[in-house]
């Protein structure tokens, strides 16, 4: 990479403050050790994603409530917010499906065999399923919420104004979908109207992202969102609790790092820095023999 190209990537992440040591490193100057200033959120262009669309409806119903988020992104905006009800922060329990075995007929095929048969199942409303994207063989697993509008489209997760920036974001450690990650949903289908997934879609879906995470064997799940996290750790806590360290997949031997959704990222800046500390583990993860 070269000092141009890296200086504008550190820029599009908001991480002006950073340096590069003359070991090659990355680190923050010296001169701005100050605490961090979180930046008001400021508005953005209306995309046709479904966190931006999310937030936007979520806006109009509840006016005195900051617009941080969407589809997969209720989870940041609702974890910043200090008016979270129970009921909010409840994660979405999922459950096995009807017949061979614990995760059905999809425990034993391949990742041709379980595309082709997520394929065949009920839309629920969908235009496509969304099945997934990346090295299929890659050491790290990054797991949203469900597709929206864009991704139900376009058939490939993490797409539009927040897509590009986890694409940036993982650039910066040097990875990407195309070479050393993968990328899906814990729901498969756009749930209607760009809401939560309820527990029978999670239901639904749920063995087809144990058999990806089988056929893989990754070093590291990142989830990304409180949903997302909730879901795939069996628990109730906060966002802002649950980030900052690594956890253990209920389920197998399996770390799980918890992060922001982009989309979140692209309302509120200031939080970009936390994102970063998240990255580098994320790359000190896939550095490890």
């Amino acid at each position: 990479m070269t000092p141009g190209e890296r200086k504008h990537m550190l820029s599009a992440l908001g991480l002006v403050d950073w340096r590069t040591r003359p070991d090659g490193v990355l680190a923050r100057s010296a001169l701005t050790e100050a605490p961090e200033v979180v930046a008001t959120p400021t508005p953005v262009e209306p995309e046709h994603s479904s966190e931006v669309q999310k937030s936007e409806s979520n806006a109009a119903t509840q006016v005195d409530k900051p617009v941080e988020a969407a589809a997969s992104e209720s989870d940041a905006s609702a974890e910043e917010s200090l008016e979270i009800s129970p009921e909010a922060d409840a994660p979405v329990e999922a459950t096995v499906v009807e017949g061979g075995g614990e995760f059905g007929p999809v425990s034993s095929m391949d990742w041709d065999a379980l595309e082709a048969w997520l394929a065949t199942r009920d839309h629920r409303g969908a235009t496509r399923p969304v099945f997934g994207v990346g090295a299929r063989d890659a050491d790290v697993l990054i797991v949203g919420e469900a597709p929206g509008a864009s991704e139900d489209e376009q058939g490939v997760p993490f797409v539009g104004r927040a897509g590009k920036l986890l694409d940036r974001m993982l650039f910066a450690i040097g990875c990407s979908r195309a070479t050393n990650v993968y990328i899906t949903n814990i729901c498969k289908f756009r749930p209607p109207n760009n809401r939560d997934p309820n527990p029978d879609e999670v239901a639904a879906d749920w063995p087809i992202l144990e058999r990806q995470i089988e056929l893989m064997d990754p070093k590291l799940v990142v989830a990304v969102g409180r949903v997302a996290a909730q879901t795939l750790l069996d628990s109730k806590d906060t966002l802002g609790k649950l980030r900052g360290r690594l956890h253990r997949y209920p389920r197998r031997e399996l770390d799980v790092l918890v992060t922001y959704h982009p989309a979140f990222l692209l309302r509120s800046p200031g939080q970009k820095a936390k994102a970063w500390d998240d990255l580098k583990q994320i790359a000190g993860r896939i550095a490890a023999p």
